[in-house]
């Protein structure tokens, strides 16, 4: 198999989540000698934007972006300590936590993963995560970006406590704050005072990717 035509391969598996042929594939590719980042940035990472286009347009929906995106995790657990070795910049850092009085975490999971699999370097805290965790997390990694997840109504308040602690603790102009999670909307994104919403995992890197974009354009203007 040519290195083409193992990249393709690669590519097609990861979109329809054949996980075990994804990580024969990557390790074949690793095998013959092929660097992480051709693996990582040629065929993974565009397999999953397509993931996420299909999403976009109604073509699939969330179990197929979970079992793609599962596949991805998979091939990232092997290709994350070489990546780490060839010094491979990520594009930016993410703090994730699904908030306090919540324990759902599948969407805030395949977040992380299309996170991760865009080039983030992404520190997931879990679920139940309280205000002060998320500033201790904030302070100790000094991440470009925080995310906020709430699968209920009854949580979605902590999104404001949330980022009132970020205020009291000086940390909120050094952060951009992101909000998602089933029952939010933009609206709800806007009266909290988050600077980006998304409603699915896909989005959520674009949106991402357009915030961290514009405020580095604006730190070096």
């Amino acid at each position: 198999m040519t290195q083409d035509e193992l990249l393709r391969e690669l590519y097609d598996a990861t979109l329809v989540g054949n996980g075990p042929a994804v990580l024969d594939l990557v390790n074949s590719g690793l095998a013959a000698g092929m660097g992480p980042e051709t693996l990582l940035y040629e065929s993974l990472i565009p397999s999953l934007e397509e993931v996420g286009a299909r999403f976009e347009r109604g073509d699939f929906f969330v179990p197929e972006m979970l079992i793609a995106g599962k596949a991805m995790a998979g091939a990232l657990e092997v290709l994350r300590p070489l990546l780490a070795e060839t010094g491979a910049a990520s594009i930016g850092t993410v703090v994730m936590g699904t908030v306090k009085g919540d324990v759902h975490d599948i969407g805030k999971n395949l977040v992380n993963i299309m996170f991760e699999g865009a080039g983030f370097q992404v520190i997931d805290l879990g679920v139940q995560v309280a205000p002060e965790k998320f500033v201790a997390a904030i302070t100790e990694h000094q991440p470009d970006i925080v995310g906020f997840s709430a699968f209920l109504t009854t949580t979605m308040p902590m999104f404001k406590a949330n980022i009132n602690a970020l205020v009291k603790a000086g940390l909120r102009d050094q952060v951009i704050v992101m909000v998602g999670g089933a029952p939010v909307t933009q609206e709800y994104a806007d009266a909290v005072g988050a600077d980006g919403y998304a409603a699915d995992a896909s989005a959520a890197v674009a949106r991402a990717k357009e915030l961290l974009g514009r405020r580095r354009s604006l730190a070096t203007a």
